[in-house]
C-alpha cells in the first residue's frame, strides 16, 4: 500500500485564497497590506524566490515594494534602507532575501529589522517569543509544516501525544520546528549529524520531519510503517533534478503519508510568509 501524498500546492492555494478574502475585507476598511522585499545581488535562486513572493502578493491583493540592490551594496547602505522601512508607516512587513553577499553580516541585518515587521520570523525577539509561548512571528517553513500536518489527509493526522522526530537542528527549520511541535503537544526528539543509531531513533517516529539538506538521506530503514513523513529538504540529485532529504520512491511504500519534493513544503513557505504579512498589518493598524 502506497502512502497518501500530502499536496503542498493544494494546501498553500487554500491558505492564499483565505487570505485573499480577508485582504479584500481589510481594503474595504481602507487598509492595504504592504510588504517591502529587498534583494541584494543577482543570485539566480534568490531571484526566483523573490519573483514568487511578488506573484503571491499580487494574487492575494497586497502591495509589494521591491528594492533590488547591486551586489556591491555596503552593509551600512543596507542597514540605512532597513531603518527607513522600519519607520515607514505604510510598510507592514520587511523581508531581506537570504543569502546575502559575503561582505554583509546576515545577523546584523536580521537584528536591524523591527520585530513587528519581521515577517520571516528570524529576529531574536520573535524566536524568543516562540520559546516561551508568547505571540510573535514564526519562521515560515516550520509554520508551513504545521499547516500541512493539520490540513493534509483530510485533517486526520493527529499531532498531540504522538512521537515526532526532527532530523536537523538549524535555526531556520529544526529548532523552531521542535518548539512548534511541542506547542502542538507532540513528544519531540531532535536528531542531527552527531546522533547515534539514527535509524533506530527515526523509526520511533509517528511523525518524521527531515530537514538536513542531504539528498535521499532518509531511506525506508529510517521509517516506521504508517508514519507521516515530511520532507523539508530541497536538493539537486546527480541528474540535476530537484529532490528532498527523503528517498521518496522507497519511503512512500511504507509511510502512511508523505510530502513530495517539489510540491510539498516549498509552496507552504510562501503561503505562511503571506499569512505573517496579514498578521503584521492587523497589528500595525491595531486590529488584533
Amino acid at each position: 500500500m502506497s502512502a497518501t501524498i500530502i499536496d503542498g500546492k493544494l494546501i498553500s492555494q487554500q491558505i492564499k485564497d483565505e487570505l485573499k478574502e480577508k485582504t479584500a475585507h481589510l481594503k474595504e476598511k481602507g487598509v492595504e497590506v504592504t510588504l517591502a522585499v529587498i534583494l541584494v545581488g543577482e543570485d539566480p535562486a534568490s531571484m526566483v524566490y523573490v519573483r514568487n513572493k511578488k506573484r503571491a502578493c499580487e494574487y492575494i491583493g497586497y502591495k509589494s515594494l521591491s528594492y533590488e540592490l547591486p551586489a556591491s551594496t555596503t552593509q551600512e547602505e543596507l542597514l540605512k534602507l532597513i531603518d527607513e522601512l522600519n519607520n515607514k508607516d505604510d510598510v507592514d512587513g520587511i523581508l531581506v532575501q537570504m543569502p546575502l553577499p559575503g561582505h554583509i553580516n546576515e545577523k546584523a541585518v536580521i537584528d536591524a529589522i523591527s520585530p513587528s515587521k519581521d515577517v520571516d520570523g528570524f529576529h531574536p525577539m520573535n524566536v524568543g517569543a516562540l520559546c516561551i509561548g508568547e505571540s510573535g512571528f514564526v519562521s515560515c517553513t516550520p509554520a508551513g509544516v504545521i499547516q500541512l500536518l493539520k490540513r493534509g489527509c483530510e485533517g486526520k493526522i493527529q499531532i498531540a501525544g504522538k512521537e515526532c522526530v526532527i532530523v536537523g537542528r538549524s535555526n531556520i527549520v529544526g529548532k523552531p520546528m521542535s518548539l512548534l511541535m511541542l506547542r502542538e503537544n507532540a513528544t519531540v526528539t531532535v536528531a542531527h549529524s552527531k546522533t547515534e543509531n539514527l535509524e533506530e531513533v527515526c523509526k520511533r517516529a509517528d511523525i518524521l520531519i527531515a530537514a538536513v539538506g542531504k539528498a535521499g538521506m532518509i531511506t525506508k530503514n529510517h521509517v516506521k510503517e504508517g508514519a507521516v513523513v515530511i520532507d523539508v529538504g530541497i536538493n539537486r540529485n546527480s541528474e540535476g533534478k530537484l529532490c528532498g532529504d527523503v528517498d521518496f520512491a522507497e519511503v512512500k511504500e511504507i509511510a502512511g503519508a508523505i510530502t513530495p519534493v517539489p510540491g510539498g513544503v516549498g509552496p507552504m513557505t510562501i503561503a505562511m510568509l503571506m499569512n505573517n504579512c496579514y498578521e503584521a498589518a492587523l497589528m500595525h493598524h491595531d486590529m488584533k
